[in-house]
């Protein structure tokens, strides 16, 4: 049979269009074209119009115009395959078919609809089920809090809102369920937020992610005293953030003895669809209503989300919304009935089955990992796998491992708590952005405080993840324990050694993922705080761009963006061989130095103005002694020049001279006479570090050698007994008119003492004790 040519035509289109918007690949000349024309600034309106392929040019643009600009984040788009391409082609149909006549257009949409309804209630086994498609996830609630009060106040549909003022509803909602939800559903329905009641998860027994089932049923037995009407309970299965399920079964027969609505909604009912399903979850097909959220669990985009709802009053549906007389509202499942009949069952429950089988692998080798704890519900079929670092022990066998892996429960002050917090967030961040395949996020859970998060069902079929993918977040994670356990050792022994020394003030900053924060203060010499703040912020900032030009594996930084310290130094992540005397030791002196130079710049700078005062005194005396010399006649200006030419006056220049070095003003005769400057004296070394510790080949600053110290100082000592032998035949060949300075002279007389002391005591007593006649010398050295 021939298809229809627009629906041919249709399709053709859209797989054009598909293919010019998913071609990443652009060519550098409309790159550069980019960077100095932009294209998507808004413009006025064409009146001759634009053909297809500009607009679609235009809309790639917008989409991918951006990414040279982003090139700090990941950037990924969803994995959109054929079946994607269906579920797009669905809203092209949709408007298609919406233009047909209107008897064929109710046929149409109730073959759809009943269809994709069938199909959905016995995937996930559903049964005797309606639906209502909605595009925001939360709208299927809110149709469904409407209808429970259509049914629980009859004159609801004639008198509205007075018929509330007898008895109040109160809708029940976990602690641990979506941020803004019960107050989204209030500010919906138009009722006050006592009406929703937010009820405490368990505290002594069971997942503390769980409802508390007991403690629900007190708080319902005095609503109804009070005169209030328990209406509906909102139950997980899969919290937002643990992925935990509630007690089902036990809150459904609460429910039935208070005839109460119970809706389910989470993550863990993608799991309904496989052939092995816990009994937690499988209690969810006997609740009144549920939300599934297809288009992540299949990877399908612009999918409606799907409420599952069992009521047998069609009038009350209608006035709730749940059901629509218009034939276009039902056109809403047209995505989803033609990406669950490309799919097939088999298709769906390999998504789903793939997914599980990704935590199932995370979750076993996170168990043979130490220093990780996980917060699994149920460890042989877990969706949700959340973990974190915590150091507590290193060495586990598997019995106790197996006993507290399970839960996350430690006793932890709340600035220890802050640290993991803070190292458990910037964990996350690091593994997503080494394997954002994987998915995973951050989340913050009441107990638990900081952790990982890792939920295939939400992120696999959008980003095509693997098995391989797990493997190497594994391996990521395996690289970063021993730099979160090596950085948290070294905390506090950085913080000691920031603390006694000297001219350094430690900076307790529990939310950065570090070995710590670090000041250099600034020796004020009764000045004001704005100066006082500018030499600091100076003084700091230089010693940052020191410590970055050394060649070590820290990073040094000024913080974050926002809500850091000013004029500090933050240094990040450490390893084990850290030696951190050593660093703060360098921070210090490199600090003084920085410190030293700028104060000799500033008394420079006194010096050089007030000798530039003194000069003008004593030019300004100098000029009145020779006219004094010359006479009253020389001044004037005919006869001075007649006189000057009889009889010359010989007076020598008197200029003045300033030496930086001695700080004093000096006269230039001796200059004119010999016609050249004076060296004067030798100004004085510029301050630097007296770090003088002797390295291996290849060995960075800042790191412990992996020899013992004894061997190293033996080493170092021989290795520089040898260096002063061969001292005296290192001295540069002069060429032919070169000649040395004082300086070098000198510096080179010093080094042929030292070399022949160090060779003559070798010599004297090498069949004693070589090794100590060798550090001799070097005393000796040192002394002459």
């Amino acid at each position: 049979k021939m298809v229809d040519p627009t629906l041919a035509e249709m399709g053709k289109n859209l797989n054009e269009a598909m293919k010019m918007l998913e071609d990443n690949q652009r060519k550098v000349e409309e790159e550069n074209e980019k960077k100095y024309a932009r294209k998507d600034i808004p413009g006025p309106l064409q009146g001759s119009g634009q053909d297809m392929v500009s607009i679609l040019q235009l809309v790639q643009n917008l989409m991918h115009g951006e990414e040279e600009e982003e090139t700090s984040q990941t950037y990924r788009l969803q994995n959109v395959g054929e079946q994607g391409h269906m579920a797009l082609l669905g809203h092209s149909l949709a408007a298609y078919i919406s233009v047909l006549d209107r008897e064929r257009l109710r046929k149409l949409t109730t073959r759809i609809l009943s269809d994709t309804t069938l199909w959905l209630c016995r995937l996930f086994r559903y049964e005797n089920g309606s639906a209502y498609y909605h595009e925001d996830d939360r709208e299927g609630l809110l149709k469904i809090c409407r209808l429970v009060i259509h049914t629980r106040y009859e004159d609801y549909t004639i008198e509205g809102f007075n018929v509330l003022y007898s008895k109040q509803p109160v809708i029940y909602i976990s602690s641990a369920a979506r941020t803004g939800l019960g107050q989204a559903l209030c500010n919906q329905l138009g009722l006050p937020l006592s009406c929703m009641c937010h009820v405490p998860c368990n505290t002594m027994f069971g997942s503390q992610h769980q409802m508390d089932v007991a403690l629900l049923d007190r708080v319902i037995k005095d609503d109804v005293e009070s005169g209030k009407l328990p209406l509906l309970l909102v139950a997980n299965a899969g919290t937002p953030g643990a992925g935990h399920t509630d007690k089902l079964g036990r809150l459904k027969e609460l429910c039935e003895q208070y005839n109460m609505w119970l809706h389910v909604e989470g993550v863990n009912l993608a799991t309904l669809a496989l052939g092995y399903v816990s009994s937690s979850v499988l209690a969810a097909t006997k609740c009144d209503s549920m939300t599934l959220t297809l288009g992540s669990w299949l990877g399908l985009p612009a999918v409606p989300a799907v409420t599952l709802y069992r009521h047998e009053d069609p009038s009350l549906s209608l006035a709730a919304g749940l059901t629509s007389s218009q034939p276009v509202e039902k056109l809403r499942a047209l995505p989803l009935w033609l990406s669950l009949q490309y799919l097939g069952h088999d298709g769906i429950v390999e998504r789903i089955k793939h997914a599980s089988q990704l935590s199932q692998r995370l979750l076993e080798n996170l168990k043979n990992l130490d220093f990780i704890k996980t917060s699994v519900e149920d460890e042989l079929s877990s969706p949700v796998v959340v973990f974190k670092f915590f150091q507590e022990y290193s060495n586990r066998d598997q019995t106790s491992h197996a006993a507290q892996a399970s839960t996350i429960q430690h006793p932890i002050i709340s600035s220890e708590r802050h640290v993991y917090d803070t190292f458990n967030q910037w964990l996350g961040e690091q593994l997503a952005q080494l394997v954002p395949a994987s998915g995973v996020d951050v989340v913050e859970l009441e107990d638990e405080g900081t952790c990982v998060r890792f939920s295939p069902l939400m992120t696999s079929a959008v980003l095509g993840t693997e098995i391989q993918d797990i493997d190497q977040l594994v391996d990521c994670l395996k690289m970063k324990i021993p730099v979160l356990t090596s950085t948290l050792q070294l905390r506090e022994e950085f913080e000691q050694e920031v603390r006694r020394t000297p001219g350094l003030l430690y900076i307790e900053d529990l939310s950065w993922p570090g070995l710590g924060v670090v000041r250099y203060n600034y020796h004020s010499d009764g000045k004001n705080d704005d100066k006082q703040e500018k030499e600091l912020e100076k003084i700091n900032t230089e010693l940052l761009k020191k410590l970055n030009e050394l060649e070590s594996d820290l990073t040094f930084s000024l913080g974050p963006e926002f809500g850091g310290q000013k004029n500090c130094v933050y240094i990040g992540m450490v390893t084990e061989d850290l030696d951190v005397s050593e660093l703060v030791e360098t921070i210090a002196a490199t600090g003084r130095e920085i410190e030293e130079n700028s104060r000799l710049l500033e008394n420079m700078t006194e010096v050089v103005r007030k000798g530039i005062q003194e000069a003008q005194l004593q030019l300004q005396k100098a000029n009145e002694e020779r006219l004094l010399e010359e006479g009253l006649l020389r001044q004037i200006p005919v006869v001075g020049s007649v006189l000057n030419w009889f009889s010359p006056f010989q007076a020598s220049p008197k200029g003045r001279t300033f030496n930086l070095t001695a700080g004093s003003l000096e006269s230039t005769e001796s200059m004119y006479i010999s016609k050249a400057q004076g060296t004067g004296t030798t100004p004085p070394p510029t301050p630097t570090s007296s770090l003088s510790k002797q390295r291996l080949p290849g060995q960075k600053v800042f790191k412990r050698s992996l020899r013992s110290s004894d061997a190293l100082s033996e080493t170092s000592s021989i290795s520089h007994c040898d260096d002063l032998e061969k001292m005296d035949q290192r001295a540069p060949a002069l060429s032919p008119g070169q000649e040395q300075g004082p300086l070098e002279t000198q510096k080179l007389e010093e080094q042929k003492e030292v070399a022949k002391a160090a060779t003559t005591d070798t010599e004297a007593t090498q069949s004693d004790q070589p090794l100590r006649d060798c550090t001799e010398a070097e005393e000796q050295g040192s002394q002459r």
